[in-house]
């Protein structure tokens, strides 16, 4: 993904509906390690798909939540304009030539997706050219998602959340092949997977639980004919620790989008600390009653030995 566009506003999420990672079990959550993912990124003409903005290239790292790599998917893609932003991700226009359009990918992304949660370094952007391009084609709607920029902000106190950024802070190393769909893909499935392994305590997902996809694509033709730039790799590199930089209660999630100013960060610690008072509250409320009604039940047995 283009890194100048991470600051950019919130889009529609038509194509994925959310989820999230915490340390609190509870309700549907489900394991996080025993889950796949679908790691996406684009690189694309712009910001916004509504302006005019159209995908350029697109890759999948499919994997494990112990990040056992399954496949690896990259193509380039045919945006039908002149491309835009050549200086940040490379792509001009003769690169395209004979790349496939974005809604011919509907079946092979839904494939990819399917049984999966997706997962991207600001969701938000992926979701909203998938949205715009790969739904009308027929790729399903509401599927399960993760964005790490929000767990990250979420779980551990970082000065700067991008995706290189974070990968040096907490595993030594600058990411390859930036500004490469596939190369920033790669980035993301290893920060997922490393804060999986690393966390203090199990880590679960919230959210819409992963399932089975189905489409038939609506676009004309036969087979699709892939242009790929960047050579697949395989198993990721992995640390098998972080700095201490986890946060001792994690932020609500749904605060720790947007630009994740200083006032933003201040207003989700201040949430995290009265969600934390009411819990123990309603923890000790939970012991007082148990106490209460042990004792009832102490007096009614020792009423019936009389």
């Amino acid at each position: 993904m283009l890194e100048w566009l991470r600051g950019g506003r919130p889009h529609t999420r038509g194509a994925i509906a959310h989820g999230a990672l915490t340390r609190v079990r509870g309700g549907a959550a489900l394991p996080a390690r025993g889950l796949e993912y679908a790691v996406l990124d684009v690189e694309t003409t712009g910001l916004d798909p509504a302006q005019g903005a159209r995908v350029c290239e697109v890759a999948v790292v499919r994997m494990r939540g112990d990040g056992t790599v399954l496949r690896e998917f990259s193509t380039l893609v045919d945006p039908g304009a002149p491309i835009a932003g050549r200086e940040f991700h490379g792509i001009a226009d003769g690169d395209v030539a004979g790349a496939p359009r974005a809604g011919a990918l509907a079946r092979e992304l839904a494939g990819l997706f399917s049984d999966a949660v997706v997962v991207g370094h600001n969701l938000d952007f992926e979701a909203a050219f998938l949205t715009g391009e790969l739904v009308p084609e027929g790729l399903p709607e509401g599927v399960p998602g993760l964005c790490t920029l929000r767990a990250l902000r979420s779980q551990l106190d970082l000065d700067r959340y991008s995706l290189p950024r974070a990968s040096l802070a907490l595993n030594g190393h600058w990411p390859s092949g930036q500004h490469t769909a596939l190369g920033d893909a790669r980035a993301c499935a290893r920060i997922l997977a490393e804060m999986l392994a690393t966390a203090p305590g199990e880590l679960y997902y919230t959210g819409p639980a992963p399932r089975e996809l189905e489409v038939e694509s609506r676009t004309n033709g036969g087979p699709v004919r892939l242009k790929s730039r960047t050579p697949a790799k395989g198993p990721l590199p992995m640390a098998t620790v972080w700095p201490r930089r986890w946060r001792p209660q994690e932020l609500p999630t749904e605060l720790c989008g947007g630009a994740f100013t200083g006032s933003d960060r201040e207003a989700a610690l201040k949430a995290a600390r009265e969600r934390g008072l009411r819990r123990e509250a309603i923890a000790g409320a939970a012991a007082l009653a148990g106490a209460a009604a042990a004792a009832g039940a102490a007096r009614t047995l020792m009423r019936a030995l009389r």
